[in-house]
């Protein structure tokens, strides 16, 4: 029923309320007014309740058609400018009651909830969007199914400097029955004069490593002129947290077939996580595991923040497996195993850490490898962990 008829039922009401109150012409008959009179007045409020909800609804699909054709344009959904304009047009045939300030905020609210559908109807857009796929990413590595429940473990030395030193992480690696071994031959740093790895000779030992011990390589590339040469000796492409916006590298990894490991950003929000994961699967490469490896804040107690929320966020969020990095995130030799823990209790896929046979003379992060003995340690601790984890549950 619409406003005019709505109207005619009030005049119609009103003259039987009349007549009412004419009949009586006592307490009575003003009492049996007033109770009709909240009745029509009540009756109104709620037609006018109803046309309100269409016209939102009405507005919201306008919205979303303005979306489309701003997406296809390639330019910002939100326009300052417009919603200026918007405003200025209401306050100009504003005539009451309601004050100018009132009518702000509620068009406001209006105006962010549109803009708060439109982000939600994109995310659910996303190829990364566990809202897109529902079941599991699961990635085979090395005969290793990665993502299926159980952890899996990625440890080796931060840089390559030798064959020595990568074999003796490897040999201990595989005594523990591992398939995964992790060492940078592309080291970007923060200072220009650090040690920046071996570069293609990294490469060909960590191959040699591999044929010889059995363990699938990861390991980081930093430049898309890299990724050619570098496809015969990894076997899962990192991206590292200075280059997870790195667009036209993340564009190269996800046209080869070779598995990314991605991780967050030293500053980036989840939301550009994901964005960046997109990046890669846009180009056809499904196979992306994403690894919280810590952020940067004002807490100087750790080298970065653990932000442990966020393996359960990704994992609702995205249907890819889901890493801790426990070395980078902490920076701290004595936090690795309790943070490794956490990772593991809170769900994440998998955990990745730093050993070196030596740390004391490492060419980079000396501070939070292990060295052999620690690792032994650490894993074994981690494996009567989760044998108590497991009986818990």
């Amino acid at each position: 029923m619409n406003i005019v008829d709505y109207n005619r039922t009030i005049t119609n009401k009103c003259i039987i309320h009349f007549n009412v109150l004419k009949e009586f012409g006592t307490e009575r008959g003003e009492k049996e007014m007033s109770e009709k009179n909240l009745e029509i007045l009540r009756s109104q409020i709620d037609a006018l309740n109803l046309e309100i909800l269409r016209l939102i609804n009405e507005r919201a699909e306008v919205v979303n058609e303005i979306g489309k054709i701003k997406e296809k344009q390639g330019v910002n959904r939100y326009d300052p400018l417009r919603e200026r304009h918007m405003l200025d047009l209401l306050k100009e045939h504003n005539k009451g009651p309601l004050n100018q300030m009132t009518v702000d905020y509620i068009f406001k609210q209006i105006f962010k909830t549109a803009l708060k559908q439109l982000e939600a109807d994109k995310k659910k857009e996303l190829l990364v969007s566990r809202k897109k796929k529902s079941e599991d990413t699961v990635i085979e590595i090395n005969n290793e199914k990665v993502g299926v429940g159980d952890p899996t473990f990625v440890f080796g030395p931060c840089s390559v400097e030798s064959y020595e030193q990568v074999a003796a992480v490897a040999a201990s690696i595989q005594s523990k029955g591992l398939k995964l071994i992790r060492g940078g031959a592309y080291k970007p740093r923060t200072s220009p004069y650090d040690f920046q790895g071996l570069g293609l000779e990294g490469l060909k030992i960590l191959k040699q490593i591999s044929k010889e011990y059995g363990l699938a390589v990861v390991t980081e590339i930093v430049t898309p002129t890299h990724i050619e040469e570098a496809l015969d000796y990894v076997d899962v492409i990192q991206i590292g947290a200075r280059n997870m916006q790195n667009f036209e590298l993340l564009k190269a990894v996800g046209a080869t077939n070779k598995p990314v490991l991605l991780k967050r950003g030293l500053a980036a929000t989840i939301d550009e996580f994901i964005h960046a994961a997109e990046y890669i699967m846009s180009k056809g490469n499904e196979n992306i595991i994403l690894c919280e490896r810590g952020i940067r804040t004002y807490e100087k107690a750790t080298r970065n923040t653990l932000d442990i929320s966020a393996v359960p966020i990704l994992k609702q969020e995205t249907h890819l497996p889901v890493f801790v990095d426990v070395t980078h995130s902490t920076g701290r030799r004595d936090l690795l195993l309790p943070c490794a823990k956490a990772a593991i209790a809170i769900g994440a896929d998998g955990v990745m850490a730093e050993v070196h046979p030596d740390p004391s003379v490492a060419l980079s992060d000396s501070q939070q490898q292990m060295d052999i003995s620690q690792f032994d340690a650490f894993y074994n601790e981690i494996q009567k962990f989760m044998k108590q984890y497991e009986y818990k549950a």
